[in-house]
């Protein structure tokens, strides 16, 4: 029963602050009540903790979106997140079509020049695919973590102490207003026992009578100026206590954008080893295909010819090892054309892509025309199709009788 009794009177007194605080903010916003207002540096403070909140979240939800742009893998993931669980692996983009290739060219035969380009091309697509799974787990655990840590636990700590601040203000603010209509009603009854009535008529008796029970009403109000003077200094202190805590807290969030910057180098470099990584994988994919944009002569340099991978379709040429490990092909035909002035019919035997406007674009299988030119570099011919005319490297043709 006494615990009942307890928490009845709790309730009730719950109750009636929630009350008072309702009705001092709607005052406050009708102008019929003043507000107590925090001083310069903590409204600065609550700025700057509100613009960092803001941000974080969108510099967060757009990483998020970065790093895995499917909107129902972020959603799963969320969804094992909460439930603290492990989220099952997938195969990303880079990682599926690495091994479509890789699957049409063992279909194609790994013998083909085709079939052997998409198996290469396939196998560097899945190592980009696990620089891409690194990348996303780095940027995780070092970027996301800390902004998300920062949003569901320090910034709701401070929000929950802002709103007690508030909670604190409108009761130091109830409680002047209490005090101030104490005091003036204090006043009014000094007066009105100040006041002396004339006459002997029933009237004015009647009327000794309604200020005598005013009087004593407003004695009432007198009584509460005390009470409200010591309510007053309670809500006062409770309010200073509060702010003082909330500015602390606030104080911190400076070392949180510390913290923050040194997140967003790990993230930088993350993605700096993620792209030099891809990088290094593409061209290691670009020599073994036997292109070379960086390679490129002028009327004063002599250029190399690019060398493309070793194929068994290639008829009458002796395999030579070069010192990257590749394989490349020297017709023997082709070095007695070098040597003769006459024109001959030659196949393509792989795509090339010219470097510069001197050299001739090649499509592989087509038949071109070339004839050796005097002065030019022994590893390459004039290739000549309609009215196209250009270098072409001898490593890519193969003579027809």
């Amino acid at each position: 029963m006494n615990i009942m009794d307890f928490n009845v009177k709790k309730l009730a007194a719950d109750a009636g602050t929630f009350l008072s605080r309702a009705v001092q903010f709607t005052e406050e916003k009708l102008g019929q009540a003043e507000k107590t207002e925090l001083d310069a540096h903590l409204e600065n403070l609550l700025s700057k903790a509100e613009c960092t909140k803001i941000w974080t979240e969108k510099i967060m939800k757009q990483t998020e979106v970065l790093l895995q742009p499917n909107p129902n893998a972020r959603i799963e993931e969320f969804v094992y997140e909460k439930l603290d669980r492990k989220a099952p692996s997938r195969i990303n983009n880079p990682e599926l079509l690495g091994q479509y290739m890789i699957d049409a060219g063992t279909e194609f035969g790994p013998g083909t020049a085709y079939g052997n380009a998409l198996i290469k091309c396939g196998e560097t697509q899945k190592r980009i695919g696990t620089a891409d799974r690194e990348l996303i787990q780095t940027s995780a655990l070092n970027f996301l973590t800390p902004l998300r840590n920062f949003i569901e636990g320090d910034y709701k700590t401070i929000a929950k102490e802002r709103k007690l601040l508030q909670n604190k203000r409108l009761d130091l603010d109830a409680a002047k207003t209490r005090l101030k209509k104490a005091k003036a009603a204090e006043t009014r009854a000094s007066q009105l026992n100040s006041a002396r009535l004339e006459g002997d008529n029933i009237m004015v008796n009647f009327s000794y009578m309604l200020n005598f029970l005013h009087v004593k009403w407003l004695k009432i109000w007198a009584e509460e100026v005390t009470k409200s003077e010591q309510e007053l200094r309670i809500t006062q202190s409770e309010f200073d206590r509060q702010a003082e805590i909330t500015r602390l807290l606030l104080e911190g969030i400076s070392s949180t954008h510390a913290h923050h910057l040194r997140c967003l180098n790990d993230f930088v470099e993350a993605q700096m080893t993620y792209y030099a990584q891809c990088y290094q994988y593409m061209l290691d994919l670009q020599k073994q295909l036997g292109s070379f944009p960086s390679n490129y002569c002028n009327n004063n340099q002599t250029s190399v010819a690019p060398v493309p991978s070793a194929s068994p379709n290639v008829i009458g040429s002796s395999a030579l090892t070069s010192t990257s490990g590749l394989v490349m092909t020297s017709p023997s035909n082709l070095i007695d054309l070098k040597e003769s002035s006459g024109s001959r019919k030659a196949r393509v035997l792989y795509d090339y892509d010219a470097a510069n406007s001197s050299e001739l674009s090649l499509l592989a299988d087509e038949v071109i025309t070339v004839f050796s030119v005097v002065g030019m570099d022994s590893d390459w011919l004039m290739g000549e199709r309609g009215n196209q005319k250009g270098r072409v490297p001898i490593t890519y043709l193969e003579l027809l009788n």
